[in-house]
């Protein structure tokens, strides 16, 4: 599948008390890299027609991120089936290549025009597996 990297650098606000990156941090990272990827992907016109709605998001911590600290973060689309699809979130420091946190979100495509699930059309399937 195709994937979207991007870099950030943690700042100061960023932490929590305990100044590591706060864990709403990381959903906002998530969420962000998430429309960049779609948008990256597909036509105007697709985005004008389909939006994307969140249905389950799990995380798995393993690492922090600190003030500074160098990020990757790497995002791709594991599956799609139906109305659904279930992205791939893996957040690293740049510097030492540790995995800190993973996620896998699951999202309904919904249409613009009947605020309705869609089935998954063929070119979002073909733009994610380019």
């Amino acid at each position: 599948m195709k994937t979207l990297e991007k870099e950030i650098i943690v700042s100061k606000n960023d932490l929590d008390e305990l100044n590591h990156v706060n864990n709403v941090v990381y959903i906002h990272w998530i969420q962000e890299i998430a429309k960049e990827h779609w948008k990256s992907l597909v036509s105007n016109e697709i985005i004008k027609n389909y939006y994307w709605v969140l249905l389950e998001h799990q995380l798995k911590y393993l690492n922090p991120a600190l003030l500074n600290d160098k990020i990757r973060i790497k995002t791709y689309i594991d599956k799609t089936e139906g109305i659904k699809s279930s992205r791939i979130v893996e957040i690293y420091n740049k510097d030492t290549n540790k995995l800190l946190v993973t996620s896998k979100t699951i999202w309904c495509l919904i249409n613009s025009k009947t605020n309705k699930p869609n089935r998954i059309i063929d070119e979002i399937r073909q733009a994610f597996s380019k």
